[in-house]
């Protein structure tokens, strides 16, 4: 069996084969339209000289992600021709991003904003929905006691995507005109295009939707009736509350460390480089580690380590300007983000039917974000009514209720029995 070689054939075996190499494409083709959105465009609109507010305002630019459970039933029930239902939706959208993304370039922001803004939503919409169609197919070629790690690859590729937007491109600015950094940017959607083209259709048993109807109706209905109303409400309220201290944490990351004392110079050279390696390295050995522990174990594990390590933000308070504290704080963070997300969107990898991945993963990585748009309007006044150091503490014990519910969501032995009976 395929599970018992991964459990009894070591890390290599289980690391270096096809289908986590899908899981590097589907990553880095997933993070890098969402990270030219939120790095490269704000650089290119501040640096033609756009007000502040206006920039400001695109973060509206943003909802797609947050409700594209609403169409996602659509990529359920509809196949395009020839490709399939994952394949075919996957490279119409991949298509339309790389037709899309260069128009940018060809645009004048002091002229075109409001083509601009509306340009962004497209490629929000596009990005989203090929977020869907990409969670659906990594969910059907994994094997659950992959999801782990696979979601892992996918998480730690699609924070490395960020790089070239937030990295490459800006250095290309300074040499190329806008025009042609947007077509050299647009060109790293082209690896996801090739996978697209070679891998297979998953192999689906059970009939699909037959209606939209149905495809609306059914992915609610098999949840609920698969787990049980209230268990299917506790799962429901763990998914909101699991992330929510951490998310809060680091809602306003950027002015604390000014707060704190340090430059923005520091701030860039060290927040970039000690949270994304650690949070790499965190969430790739959290994702081999849980071939070993299951997804159970490693949501109370790993989440003991997500809820200490906002902690570390509230010990930097008391060493303003130390940059080494910085460095420490944010790595620490980072670690503990890059296990808790990866234990967890394999928890909700799991969660899914196979004939409704694409609404119900949709619908729960949703589900799970909408919180940071509540966050991100009510940290501001919770910082002045308490200062930072009570502010992180707040943060620390808004982390503990999804902890509390983790003996009715994920017992810490609850997934042994399937795990034994997969490496029979």
């Amino acid at each position: 069996m395929e599970e018992q070689r991964l459990t009894t054939g070591g890390w290599r075996e289980a690391l270096f084969n096809r289908r986590m190499m899908i899981c590097i494409f589907t990553g880095f083709s997933s993070g890098l339209p969402l990270y030219i959105l939120l790095s490269l465009l704000p650089a290119w609109l501040r640096s033609e000289h756009v007000d502040l507010r206006a920039i400001g305002l695109f973060a509206l630019m943003q909802f797609p992600y947050n409700w594209k459970f609403l169409w996602s039933p659509l990529l359920d029930r509809y196949a395009l021709p020839a490709f399939g239902r994952r394949r075919g939706w996957m490279l119409a959208s991949q298509i339309g991003l790389i037709i899309a993304l260069p128009v940018f370039g060809a645009l004048d922001p002091q002229i075109d904003l409001m083509t601009i803004a509306i340009l962004a939503m497209t490629v929000a919409f596009l990005s989203a929905t090929q977020d869907i169609v990409l969670d659906a197919y990594r969910r059907e070629i994994l094997a659950d006691v992959e999801l782990g790690l696979g979601n892992s690859i996918h998480v730690n590729a699609y924070r490395i995507a960020g790089l070239v937007p937030g990295s490459l491109s800006l250095i290309l600015a300074d040499i190329l005109p806008w025009s042609s950094v947007f077509v050299i940017t647009a060109l790293f959607m082209l690896p996801g295009i090739l996978m697209t083209l070679v891998i297979d259709e998953p192999k689906l048993a059970g009939a699909l939707p037959r209606t939209l109807r149905a495809a609306v109706v059914e992915p609610f209905r098999e949840f609920i009736s698969r787990a049980g109303l209230r268990s299917a409400l506790l799962m429901l309220t763990f998914m909101v509350l699991y992330k929510l201290g951490d998310s809060m944490a680091t809602a306003l990351a950027t002015p604390f460390y000014l707060d704190m004392g340090f430059t923005k110079t520091e701030i860039g050279l060290i927040a970039k480089h000690a949270g994304l390696w650690p949070s790499v390295i965190g969430g790739l050995v959290g994702g081999l580690w849980m071939l070993k522990l299951g997804i159970n174990r490693a949501l109370w594990l790993f989440g003991v380590v997500q809820v200490v390590s906002i902690l570390g933000f509230a010990v930097l308070t008391e060493f303003p300007g130390d940059r080494v504290m910085l460095a420490a704080a944010i790595s620490f963070e980072a670690l503990g983000v890059g296990l808790g997300t990866v234990a967890f969107v394999a928890y909700i990898a799991r969660a899914t039917h196979p004939l409704y991945t694409a609404t119900q993963f949709a619908l729960f990585t949703s589900l799970a974000a909408a919180p940071r748009v509540v966050i991100n309007s009510v940290t501001g006044v919770l910082v002045e009514q308490t200062g930072w150091l009570n502010f992180f503490f707040l943060c620390t014990l808004l982390a503990l209720p999804g902890m509390l519910l983790l003996p009715k969501v994920a017992p810490w032995n609850g997934d042994q029995p399937a795990r034994r009976e997969a490496t029979k």
